[in-house]
């Protein structure tokens, strides 16, 4: 009898470690993901509040761990720079990957960019976006081609943000990246 009573004690201990050691991994992954989380809203607080940061410019970022991989394009070097600066001030980021592009300096580029927002935010239907200090819609042009990034409330806005951006003179072509909200 004292081996059985041995052996089940012996069992129920070892199950008693297991079940600890699971909540332990459980609430660490949790923790774990709770910083995830924080990080990624502070780097993108830190990314809007950039006072060099226009509707001309698209900052984008994914986070892995401690890595922050910068992407997207600006038109100045000074940005990409700040955007990198801000970013490592984040607490919990040991590591910046900065693969922004720069832009090359045109004044065809700056010409069309300008008339992209006119048209697009001229349009009664979009004119909501052109509101707030950093407009959802972004109006990215390197050498003549454009892209829209952002966000738009549903799949019409999309579509007319990227009919408007195709009729200004002198456009090549447009990428329309603008994600409709909710959908994935």
């Amino acid at each position: 009898m004292n081996r059985i009573a041995c052996f089940f004690l012996t069992l129920l201990l070892a199950l008693t470690m297991a079940g600890v050691s699971v909540a332990q991994e459980s609430q660490s992954s949790s923790a774990d993901q709770k910083m995830q989380d924080r990080m990624t809203r502070e780097i993108r607080h830190q990314l809007v509040m950039l006072p060099q940061l226009s509707i001309f410019d698209n900052l984008a970022y994914k986070v892995n761990g401690g890595t922050v991989t910068l992407l997207g394009q600006v038109r100045n070097a000074i940005l990409k720079d700040s955007a990198e600066q801000a970013v490592k001030r984040v607490e919990g980021v040991e590591k910046v990957d900065n693969q922004i592009q720069i832009l090359p300096p045109s004044p065809n580029d700056d010409r069309i960019r300008r008339e992209v927002a006119r048209a697009i935010f001229n349009d009664n239907s979009l004119f909501r976006y052109s509101m707030g200090a950093v407009p959802p819609i972004h109006i990215v042009v390197d050498r003549g081609h454009v892209a829209l990034e952002g966000v738009v409330d549903n799949q019409a806005d999309k579509n007319l943000a990227g009919i408007r951006a195709n009729g200004v003179p002198g456009v090549f072509g447009v990428q329309n990246n603008l994600k409709v909200e909710g959908s994935k």
